[in-house]
């Protein structure tokens, strides 16, 4: 799956956009992910991770 946080999956959302008069159409919302080099299980590899992963792993290191 593409897009979606290898560490917490988050993915993308839907929901509705509302004009002033009310009326709902359809659209969603893409979740911030950057393709990093993250360690799994002693291998190295590219994977997309939530920039809130990455400032919690950062945290975590320092």
């Amino acid at each position: 799956m593409s897009r979606v946080c290898a560490v917490c999956g988050k993915g993308k959302m839907t929901g509705h956009k509302v004009s002033h008069s009310n009326r709902k159409s359809n659209r969603s919302w893409n979740v911030n992910v950057q393709k990093v080099s993250i360690e799994i299980n002693g291998k190295e590899s590219k994977q997309y991770v939530c920039t809130r992963c990455l400032r919690t792993a950062n945290k975590n290191v320092d």
